[in-house]
């Protein structure tokens, strides 16, 4: 873990003018002189899309070929991860910057968590907040998983009469977004349901279409903006699509996509050596069954992206616009006979994380330890915002590194799994370039602590902790205790 602070970072990112002056001439285009607005954001991100399933990373054999072609445009983080694996924690890291336990997001936002007040605060400062205090218009399409769900419950397939997941976002809660296209969390991807703008709790369209599909299209009608009827075309704009798929039910696909794999047996599509297709158990026989169909999902989002990116260049927004893809959390799909994520293994911690900035951000891949709440400050530095960035945001921008190459690189990524109601317990570790350490504190039980080595054993098959204690040690106190020191959690003292 880097020692620098965020303040610190802020003021030689300023220094160096990395903050690129947008209200003046450009320091990265000699050729104009003239005062440029501010960048626009598109910020894209589906559901448990894994950083193996991309094409050019030649990993899994997923068929992407719009992400193979943006990568050659953008700078591929190739070690990115999501530090709490799971939709709600990464969901709340992701808008306020902050970690768990400071956001008070500490698992997923469900019924289970209503009854600890796991949801995004009314009252955080979100980096849409403040980029719409900063005259920025603001649409989120898609997939939200902030608010708990309250009764009476919302009438909704994802909702039953015992437990509940979805739930209506009111408009003072919704963090500056003034057009809303959006459902808490709805699994049914080929019969979705939207809140629109104005619509109250009880009233939400239902769509005969797959999700991803049709959220491309109010995107493309979005960035279009035909008779301004979207938003305010003197401003800038932030869009956020966040699509449900290659989340599970994983045969809820088109399958005009599972015939791109139409060829391709499982033992063709299953690579990763920590799936035990020669046994009969339940993770192989969830990777032979759906990973044709996950991969389906992923090609079908990769298509739509590349919808969306082709409307930005049609209206002539590409060079003023800021294009993000990454994901919530991967998915194991039975790698570890794990069912999906939310554990500290490479398939459900590494995401996707793309980002073009057509003349300013210099195509190429970068190895950076990157961790979810450094998405806000980066975003915001790039965007001329630097100094605005509030106080309490936890991550750290690697503007400098994205417009330059140089910047400070973080040691390490950290790890967590929190226990409903239990945030003195669970899962904690870091990730680093050659190591992966968890150790897992249950009440009243021994300390469980696993340590795979990246670099000899990619696939994380054996434990060697046990082997390596001088290991786990420098990691605990070089890097653990630091990530759980700077987020005051409990779990240090329990």
């Amino acid at each position: 873990m880097t020692n620098t602070t965020r303040r610190q970072f802020l003021k030689s990112s300023i220094a160096a003018g990395s903050a690129i002056a947008l209200s003046g001439p450009s320091a990265l285009s000699r050729r104009d002189e003239r005062p440029r607005k501010r960048p626009n954001l598109v910020f894209v991100f589906p559901d448990q899309m894994r950083g193996q399933a991309m094409g050019f990373l030649k990993e899994d054999p997923a068929l992407t070929p719009c992400l193979d072609r943006f990568a050659s445009e953008s700078v591929v983080f190739t070690q990115a991860v999501s530090n709490y694996p799971v939709c709600s924690p990464y969901r709340a890291m992701l808008m306020t910057g902050r970690m768990p336990h400071a956001n008070g997001v500490l698992a997923n936002c469900n019924s289970n968590g209503a009854a600890y007040g796991y949801e995004l605060s009314q009252g955080a400062r979100c980096w849409s907040d403040l980029l719409r205090d900063e005259g920025y218009s603001l649409g989120y399409i898609g997939k939200w998983h902030l608010d708990s769900p309250r009764k009476p419950w919302v009438k909704s397939g994802n909702n039953s009469e015992r437990f509940a997941w979805n739930e209506w976002c009111a408009p003072e809660r919704r963090h500056g977004f003034d057009f809303w296209y959006s459902y808490g969390t709805y699994d049914n991807h080929n019969a979705p349901e939207y809140w629109t703008t104005n619509a109250p709790r009880d009233k939400r369209v239902k769509i005969d279409q797959w999700s991803p599909e049709h959220e491309a299209d109010r995107a493309i009608e979005y960035i279009r903006n035909e008779g301004g009827s979207y938003r305010d075309e003197q401003k800038p704009f932030a869009l956020v699509v966040s699509m449900n798929p290659p989340h599970m039910p994983y045969q809820l696909v088109p399958e005009k996509y599972v015939d791109r794999y139409a060829d391709k047996t499982a033992e063709d599509l299953i690579n990763r050596k920590n799936v035990k297709l020669d046994a009969d158990t339940r993770g192989s026989r969830l990777a032979r069954k759906q990973i044709k169909n996950y991969f389906a999902m992923v090609t079908g989002v990769d298509e739509q992206f590349g919808r969306i990116v082709g409307a930005l260049d049609e209206a002539g927004l590409s060079d003023d616009t800021i294009v993000v893809f990454t994901s919530d959390h991967g998915n194991c799909l039975g790698c570890h006979e794990q069912v999906s994520k939310n554990v500290h293994y490479e398939e459900s911690m590494r995401v996707p994380f793309l980002i073009r900035w057509p003349g300013r951000i210099k195509p190429r891949r970068d190895d950076l330890l990157l961790s979810t709440p450094d998405i806000y400050p980066t975003l915001l530095d790039l965007m001329g915002l630097g100094e605005k960035i509030p106080d309490e945001v936890d991550g750290v921008s690697h503007a400098p590194l994205l417009l330059t190459g140089d910047g400070v690189r973080p040691t390490s990524q950290w790890y967590m799994w929190v226990p409903y109601g239990q945030p003195a317990w669970g899962r904690r570790g870091v990730r680093t370039h050659s190591h992966t350490l968890m150790i897992s504190k249950t009440e009243g039980q021994p300390n469980e602590v696993v340590l795979h080595d990246n670099a000899a054993d990619p696939f994380q098959l054996k434990n060697i902790a046990e082997e390596q204690p001088e290991i786990v040690e420098r990691l605990v106190k070089k890097e653990l205790n630091r990530w759980l020191e700077k987020s005051g959690d409990p779990w240090l003292g329990s």
